[in-house]
This record gives structure tokens, C-alpha cells and sequence, in this order.
């Protein structure tokens, strides 16, 4: 088993957690971002720089990886336009789904091919507790995209015996930056719905998405797990 990991939307505040993780476990770790470069000072860590929004750019980032060969491959982009349904037009739907569900099952798949040869692999693709809910008044798009990521392709269930383990992971509301991008969004009310009666930490979410995108993890799959303090 070798140890790359490749990170799609690695600068979200849930992404340097688990880049702190991968790192102390002696991976080299590649880290997909769009605007904001993460800071680490680790130099196991390759960065790669791609606004997945055109077919042209999905293809320049393959070319950035096709000489590697990843064991672990984990989705965290989050692309939010903060439209209602009501508003939204071709673009935005176009836009969302391009972003947070085409490519990255593009690049998961493109992955998984290699996986299967060396009888290893870990994919993770991480969405998001607003799908239970039919999607926010602002998030509805990104809801939708992350909805399409939590229908888990048969292919997947075929490689399971050579050893690539497939999940998608369900965040609930965590203490990050992403939540002053959504508008009038009233975070004290939302928290009031969590039974734990709190939001998430991005440290224990890290964890976890660890667990399930390493070694660690031996018989977890095909599964559509949450991590959201009971709701």
C-alpha cells in the first residue's frame, strides 16, 4: 500500500484537520484548492491549484495526477451560491453540480481505477446534513449536488472485494468559516435542533473522515454515514 492521499477542497477549515491527520500518519498528502492556498508546513505535502468549474480545467487536474497513485481520495469541496430554488437559474444548478458532485465523481472514478490494481483504496465523498432536510433556503443547489453524491454507483459495490472501500459521509453543522458565506443564516436557532445540543467541532470531524479514508478502516463500505450529533 502506498501512501498518497489526494484532497479535493483541502483549505476548508474541516480540511486542515484531517491534513494534520494524514500527516502525522506519514502520507504524503496532495491538497486541491481553488483561491486559498492552505498553510502547512509539512513537506509531505504536494498542492494543486484548480477551480473545478470547466471541462478544460478537469482535464489539466488529471494530467497534475496521472503519474500517481493515490490509497486514499476524500471530497470536500463545497461550493455554495446562496440562491433559493425559487431563484435559481440554469447557471446556478449548472454551476453546483458541476462542482460539488460531477467532477469529483470524475476524479474518484479516474482514481479507483488504479486502486483496483494495487488491491487498496479509500474513497470518501463528504455531504451534508441539509440533504435530510430538502436542502437550506440559501443552500438549496449545494444540498441537491451533495444529495447526488449519497447515490453510491453499483460500480463500486463491484470493487468492494478487491479491496477499495467507497462511503459518503454526512457532516452536520460544524464550527467552520463556511457558515458566514450562507445569507441570514441564524446559527443559534439551528443549533437548537441538535440533539447534542451543539455543533460540530472540525477536529472531530477530521477524525473521523480519517478513519474511514485510511487503513484504519478495514470493513466500513458502500455505506452513507453521519456525523451530526443525533439529528
Amino acid at each position: 500500500m502506498n501512501k498518497n492521499v489526494l484532497i479535493l477542497g483541502s483549505s476548508s477549515d474541516i480540511g486542515k484537520s484531517v491534513v494534520k491527520c494524514f500527516i502525522n500518519d506519514g502520507y504524503t498528502v496532495y491538497l486541491h484548492y481553488n483561491k486559498t492556498k492552505p498553510k502547512h508546513s509539512s513537506k509531505n505535502v504536494k498542492y494543486l491549484k484548480c477551480n473545478l468549474n470547466k471541462i478544460q480545467n478537469y482535464k489539466l487536474f488529471i494530467k497534475k495526477i496521472k503519474n500517481v497513485t493515490f490509497s486514499s481520495f476524500i471530497n470536500l469541496i463545497g461550493y455554495i451560491d446562496n440562491k433559493e430554488i425559487i431563484n435559481a437559474n440554469y447557471k446556478n444548478l449548472e454551476n453546483s453540480l458541476r462542482i460539488n458532485f460531477i467532477f469529483p465523481v470524475l476524479i474518484s472514478n479516474y482514481i479507483s481505477l488504479k486502486m483496483v490494481k494495487n488491491n487498496f483504496g479509500r474513497i470518501l465523498h463528504c455531504s451534508s446534513i441539509g440533504v435530510k432536510f430538502g436542502g437550506g433556503k440559501n443552500t438549496y443547489t449545494y444540498s441537491l449536488a451533495k444529495h447526488c453524491l449519497e447515490f453510491i454507483p453499483q460500480h463500486y459495490k463491484k470493487i468492494s472485494n478487491k479491496n477499495v472501500l467507497y462511503n459518503v459521509l454526512r457532516i452536520g453543522v460544524t464550527d467552520t468559516k463556511i457558515h458566514k458565506k450562507i445569507s441570514k443564516k441564524n446559527l443559534k436557532s439551528r443549533i437548537a435542533k441538535i440533539p447534542i445540543g451543539r455543533i460540530g467541532q472540525p477536529e472531530e470531524i477530521g477524525n473521523y473522515i480519517y478513519f474511514l479514508s485510511s487503513k484504519k478502516n478495514t470493513f466500513i463500505t458502500n455505506q452513507i454515514l453521519s456525523i451530526s450529533g443525533g439529528e
